[in-house]
């Protein structure tokens, strides 16, 4: 148990980093795509977005899952004291990563025009000059991506925030001048290009200095790229099937959306689509601090220690992932009221119920929310740790099960919904589709898990984490629902009543106890300043179980 705590700190402390990262980057990320949303008309906002499904469709062809099976062969060769083994490692990735990164933007610049008339026939003109610009960012995402495997692999998590930061930084600073002086879409796609550039430079820069030149030092010999590769890809391969139909299945909906739902409805999705993300404060870092840990797991020789922080890891994720979810889908439509409003964000400062601009984001943001609370059926954690012990194999089988349905869907749903309520229906069949297309992978996924290494859902803990989000959810919605007040306000008082609802409602359900709170304080820790602040609640929450374990004793007294 020890262990389990032990690697419970790594891991939150890697979190942290990467939720700095996470956090900061989309931070200002929003702060760019607000003035964007802000600045552009709202079809114009459609067609940008539009401009990044094939690149980002493309992008998903590019890995083959060497970036996974770096970070990876990095954490194990490190467990295992073989550091001298990563040198060949890094190089071959990289190696591999400009390759297919070279070739693949080549491919998008070739069929910009085609996918631009499928996509929006009246704008394709203008369309295909901006996939074609979007097409260099597959080249400079290799790069970015094949850094922050190595940082992954390292645990060094800092370094990924900073690159994070960096290409944010570089995308709100130029998008927003850009538009300003008159380029419109295309300053956005300008900006875009070059911070995902800026994030690759940044990064392979500091990869360099902080990691290899100390290996290239220790080098005996020459690497043997070919060699190296064969048993990364023998890893990857099924991996990267997996990551491209999941991928590509996303981006396939969305295309199948904006053919149908036309630019000014995908405005309205792609409004809602950035507050989704906020939601990626948590479920990033934390999978992403998970795979190294459950890459140092023995599966043979410590099954019950398997069993403790799988079950754990569903737990504590949903008991941050779950509430932030609920508190977003009932606050979506003050949300978005409050930083889209058609007159201006001013105006909603002082006016209740301001007219928002993409009227439609918060029904699409509180649809597409709902993808986030299979945390409590491991989402996130399954696939987590099938890839940290190497069953890309399986994977691969899953991701096939989800692929045979979620095609299929991609279609169906987006046809009928738009042709039984129009367009607005079109994007919400979209969003139900991804969300259908990932039960049949998740389903099995959990069973073969089950039946090979014992490792289990406790349901109860899942439906007591549900129960105290939906009671504090529906406190809140009925609070605000009574308030005729700016959306600022609304905003804020549906916060501070949802989180005291839900650190009150958690410890006396038994979603949270005294051990799981000392276990949070544990691996927090290490984390400084940020301990301390988070402890505020912890200690709220304490109390509660203390008050509930107090009530209790009276009774059986």
């Amino acid at each position: 148990m020890d262990k389990a705590l032990d690697m419970g700190k790594t891991s939150a402390t890697g979190s942290f980093h990467l939720l700095i990262g996470v956090a900061g980057s989309t931070v200002i990320m929003f702060i760019g795509t607000f003035i964007l949303a802000t600045l552009l008309p709202v079809a114009d906002v459609g067609l940008y977005g539009m401009a990044l499904i094939p690149s980002s469709l493309i992008n998903y062809f590019r890995d083959w899952g060497v970036n996974s099976a770096m970070t990876q062969q990095i954490a194990n060769y490190r467990a295992s004291g073989k550091e001298s083994e990563i040198h060949d490692v890094i190089v071959s990735g990289i190696v591999f990563e400009l390759l297919t990164g070279v070739v693949l933007s080549l491919i998008c610049f070739a069929i910009a025009q085609p996918l631009a008339l499928t996509l929006n026939a009246s704008n394709a003109a203008h369309l295909s000059v901006y996939i074609s610009i979007m097409s260099l960012s597959i080249l400079a995402g290799a790069i970015s991506s094949a850094s922050a495997a190595i940082f992954t692999g390292y645990e060094r998590m800092k370094l990924n925030s900073l690159t994070q930061i960096i290409q944010a930084s570089v995308k709100t600073a130029l998008g927003p001048f850009l538009i300003i002086l008159g380029f419109g879409v295309l300053g956005a796609i300008y900006a875009t290009t070059a911070s995902i550039a800026a994030g690759g430079v940044v990064g392979i820069i500091i990869v360099y200095f902080a990691v290899y030149r100390s290996l290239h030092k220790c080098k005996v010999g020459k690497c043997d790229v070919r060699k190296t590769l064969k048993p990364m890809l023998m890893y990857g391969l099924p991996l990267t099937v997996s990551t491209i139909i999941v991928g590509v299945l996303m981006q396939v909906f969305a295309f199948t959306m904006a053919v149908y739902a036309g630019a000014e409805m995908m405005g309205n999705y792609y409004a809602a689509s950035y507050f989704a993300v906020l939601l990626t404060f948590i479920s990033i870092p934390v999978s992403t601090a998970l795979f190294p840990a459950f890459s140092k797991l023995n599966t043979e020789k410590e099954p019950e220690l398997v069993k403790t922080v799988f079950a754990s890891s569903i737990k504590y994720t949903s008991l941050l992932l779950v509430p932030a979810t609920m508190i977003l889908i009932t606050l979506s439509t003050p949300l978005i009221g409050f930083l889209f409003p058609k007159q201006g964000i001013f105006h909603s400062l002082f006016t209740a119920n301001a007219i928002p601009k993409f009227p439609d984001a918060p029904l699409f943001l509180a649809v597409a929310s709902i993808i986030n609370l299979l945390v409590l059926f491991g989402n996130i954690s399954v696939g987590t740790f099938q890839t940290g012990i190497g069953k890309t194999n399986q994977i691969m089988k899953q991701s096939l099960a989800s692929l045979a349905v979620g095609l299929p869907l991609a279609y169906l749903l987006v046809a009928y919904f738009n042709s039984i309520g129009g367009p607005s229906l079109a994007v919400i069949g979209g969003i139900l589709g991804t969300l259908f297309s990932t039960l049949p992978s998740l389903i099995w996924s959990l069973h073969w898990s089950w039946k090979n290494y014992g490792v289990k859902i406790d349901f109860s803990n899942s439906a007591k984490i549900l129960a105290a989000s939906g009671i504090a959810s529906i406190v809140t919605y009925l609070f605000i629902g009574v308030l005729h007040l700016p959306y600022l306000f609304i905003l804020i008082s549906g916060f501070v009543v949802f989180a005291v609802v839900y650190l009150t409602a958690a410890p006396l359900i038994g979603a949270v106890n005294q051990k799981d709170i000392d276990n949070f304080k544990n691996m927090f820790s290490s984390l400084g300043i940020i301990a301390k602040i988070l402890n505020i609640p912890l200690l709220f929450m304490k109390k509660m179980c203390r008050a509930k374990n107090s009530d209790a004793s009276q009774e059986n007294a």
